[in-house]
């Protein structure tokens, strides 16, 4: 049977410690006991812990030896904000499918409401990602940044960054890796990405320009207009197979 994943809260060489809503999910449901093993996260390594003490407020565990640990993806997603049930939706799929980074963006055509709101669920996004985190396996949880306005998340440095515009019509996501990776190899230094989403509605034609500006590549995902989280999970899904050809 496969052991449990726990991203630990805080650790040092030889112990860890769950706290909060997790902690008391062990006690109360789990209804775990000393001596239970478990996989720890602790920072960048994943050990088998030990549970040496549980209560509802934590759980501390004494670390053993170390588990070979799956990299992430090396991508950041630009998520342009949407209705919040649908994007945290995708968050925790995109984070099952082992992206690095989530960065949420601040788009022209992202509604205003959702904007003003977009900060205060955060933290919430931040939760999200961690219980995906553990229940996939990761060996870190993905990292969910503060939303920006588009105009600061152009600017972000990525060895490639790939636009997915509905507009383009020509070049599919596929053959952008290709030439990244082609032109990556010349430089001979690892390839980390940058892909952004458009909201509800796609990209502003300044929005585009802006894009081009600053050296994105457009992509397209195929000959049909997919959902904002539909196009995040297809097109992480497309990576990771191009990246970890199992």
């Amino acid at each position: 049977m496969t052991r449990r994943r726990w991203i630990a809260d805080s650790w040092d060489a030889t112990s860890a410690v769950l706290t909060g809503e997790r902690a008391a999910h062990l006690s109360r449901v789990l209804r775990a006991r000393a001596g239970q093993q478990f996989e720890i996260v602790a920072g960048e390594q994943v050990r088998l812990g030990r549970i040496e003490s549980v209560s509802d407020e934590q759980v501390v565990f004494a670390l053993g030896e170390k588990i070979d640990a799956v990299p992430a993806l090396p991508m950041c997603v630009l998520l342009s904000v949407f209705k919040f049930d649908r994007f945290e939706w995708a968050v925790e799929k995109l984070t099952g499918l082992g992206v690095a980074e989530i960065q949420p963006v601040i788009a022209a055509r992202t509604d205003a409401h959702l904007a003003a709101s977009a900060l205060k669920r955060t933290e919430r996004w931040r939760r999200i990602v961690v219980e995906a985190s553990q229940q996939s396996r990761r060996s870190a949880a993905a990292v969910v940044h503060d939303p920006i306005p588009l105009k600061s998340a152009v600017c972000l440095k990525a060895s490639g960054k790939i636009l997915l515009a509905e507009t383009e019509k020509q070049t599919s996501l596929m053959a952008v890796l290709e030439s990244l990776a082609s032109s990556e190899a010349d430089a001979d230094s690892r390839m980390y990405l940058s892909l952004a989403v458009g909201p509800e509605g796609g990209w502003s034609e300044p929005e585009l320009q802006l894009f081009d500006a600053n050296g994105w590549r457009r992509a397209m995902l195929g000959a049909t207009i997919l959902r904002a989280e539909t196009a995040a999970i297809a097109a992480a899904a497309v990576t990771a197979a191009w990246f970890f050809p199992w």
